[in-house]
């Protein structure tokens, strides 16, 4: 026998600083054979039925995951789509936006043009400007012949 064996069968007490070893070593579990356990065609049973279950749970988790790519894969395909759809709409108002602005600008310079030439038009017609204020006197109004009065009515 070894020097440690029969040092420990002599002597029961541990030595200093070694007590919780023991115990630790006291509450580990002992494996211990199990006999009359089942026969052999329900254990290839047994081991084949927890095997389709773990098949049966990892093809749910596979068809959940799968459908939550498509349906990621589909709905970042439907709002790209939009994007584009409205940028190319902002495009459109962008470029009829700028359309607008030409005409109207085109036809503020059109009106300028009009305005500016207006008082040379006017002379050749023979208009002459206003001079003082401009006042009507009606007292020695006669209404041409054959148009009744409102007095006469």
């Amino acid at each position: 026998m070894s020097s440690a064996t029969v040092r420990s069968v002599r002597s029961r007490v541990a030595p200093a600083g070694r007590e919780e070893d023991q115990r630790v070593a006291s509450s580990r579990p002992r494996f211990q054979v199990i006999t009359g356990g089942r026969s052999d065609t329900g254990s290839k049973h047994a081991v084949f039925d927890a095997f389709a279950h773990m098949k049966t749970v990892s093809i749910v988790h596979i068809v959940i995951a799968v459908m939550f790519l498509f349906a990621s894969l589909l709905g970042s395909l439907v709002l790209r789509t939009q994007m584009v759809q409205n940028s190319f709409e902002q495009s459109q108002v962008q470029s009829n936006i700028s359309k607008l602005n030409q005409d109207v600008e085109d036809d503020q310079a059109r009106l300028d043009g009009l305005q500016a030439s207006l008082p040379d038009r006017a002379q050749k017609m023979g208009m002459v400007p206003q001079q003082g204020p401009l006042s009507i006197d009606l007292e020695g109004y006669q209404p041409p012949s054959g148009q009744p009065t409102s007095e006469g009515q």
